[in-house]
């Protein structure tokens, strides 16, 4: 019975369920997509929850574009910011940026209230308001440059008086607005930088995705454990889709930043425009630009901004920005709708607010669609 059983041969449908292709010599031109959850006990994988090689790629690409020594990739670009955040210890002091994403934002004073942190908003852009963090600051976050208004805020002398005033305190960079190309916090002094990949990183609006960068060991060991405690791992169609547009990055950002240029010397020359926020690019921190301006309307009248909406017909006005397609938004009403009208006002942000989102259309086209959307927004509602 023994000698048998071990004898007979498999049933075909073991046989079809136990077989995998030999593809050792395959050597195929880009990284396949690695669309399973569990690896062999062996792998340096082991489960997705722990990281997939289209994950592990994606990691050292931006790593290497960065100049960081890790690379950490998690599901969204606020997932980023909460790992980060986490860094911070129960009772401890966060200083954030006044000037900052809306969700950031609402998240720090979230999370604060919950851990008992004290959370203080400062102008980050003013070395002077630098000395009002409190005794026991722990982590100081920001963006630069900022949004709104696109204000520059140093990351060397802040990281500097951070690291001497508050010895362990951390400083982390959302770097998402300036990527990797244009700025490398870490080499001016930063323990964390961190990117939404959904924006200049993805580029077509279709890949949603969040990264943390470091040089510290210590700070990616517990990055990475906490990711895959929290199972925040990116989905590897998802990381394979944000590694491929990766590989365009340079010229899209080039193309963007040439036709950003021409719209806000445009923009500078319409009445119907007060201002134009466009950040300073002063080669040393900041090396260029790319596609996301701010202006104001000149005389913002009731319902301006959904006139001039509506007028535009190249520009979407969806949640995408940084894409290969032009956008328009409402800060007031979008990223920053989680604030309460007074946080909004006292950073100077009103309805009279736009940001635009460059694309790779025609410069040309896209200056006479705003042209012409410009002109029905100063249509008093009145004449509307």
């Amino acid at each position: 019975m023994t000698d048998a059983t071990a004898s007979r041969p498999l049933s075909p449908v073991t046989r079809a369920l136990r077989h995998r292709v030999d593809d050792a010599g395959a050597r195929p031109a880009v990284t396949p997509l690695y669309r399973t959850s569990a690896y062999e006990a062996d792998s340096p994988f082991f489960y997705h929850r722990k990281s997939n090689p289209n994950v592990a790629e994606l990691e050292e690409a931006v790593a290497t574009l960065e100049g960081a020594r890790h690379g950490v990739v998690v599901a969204s670009g606020m997932a980023a910011v909460d790992l980060a955040l986490d860094r911070l210890p129960a009772g401890g002091a966060l200083v954030i940026n006044r000037l900052v994403y809306g969700c950031t934002y609402r998240l720090c004073q979230t999370l604060g209230a919950r851990r008992g942190w004290r959370v203080l908003a400062l102008d980050l852009a003013d070395p002077e308001q630098w000395r009002r963090m409190p005794d026991g600051t722990g982590l100081v976050l920001f963006e630069t440059p900022t949004n709104p208004f696109l204000q520059t805020v140093p990351i060397r002398p802040l990281a500097e008086f951070v690291h001497v005033r508050h010895p362990g305190a951390l400083v982390v960079v959302d770097n998402t607005w300036a990527t990797p190309l244009c700025q490398q916090p870490l080499a001016l002094g930063a323990d964390m930088s961190l990117h939404s990949g959904t924006k200049y990183l993805s580029g077509h609006s279709d890949a949603m995705s969040g990264l943390l960068l470091t040089d510290r060991d210590d700070l990616a060991e517990a990055l990475r454990a906490d990711r895959f405690y929290r199972g925040a791992v990116l989905a590897p169609e998802v990381a394979w889709l944000t590694r491929r547009s990766l590989q365009t990055l340079p010229v899209r950002l080039a193309a963007q930043g040439a036709a950003t240029r021409r719209i806000v010397a445009f923009l500078e020359s319409r009445p119907e425009v007060e201002r134009v926020w466009y950040p300073l690019v002063d080669g040393e921190q900041l090396r260029d630009y790319g596609a996301l301006i701010f202006f104001r309307f000149s005389t913002p009248t009731m319902g301006c901004y959904e006139r001039f909406r509506a007028a535009l017909t190249l520009f979407g006005s969806g949640t995408a920005m940084a894409a290969v397609t032009s956008m328009v938004a409402q800060p007031y009403t979008g990223s920053h709708a989680s604030m309460t009208p007074a946080e909004k006002a006292a950073i100077g942000l009103d309805t009279a607010v736009v940001r635009l989102s460059i694309g790779l259309e025609d410069p040309a086209d896209l200056m006479a669609d705003l042209g012409r959307a410009l002109v029905q927004s100063a249509v008093g509602p009145e004449g509307a």
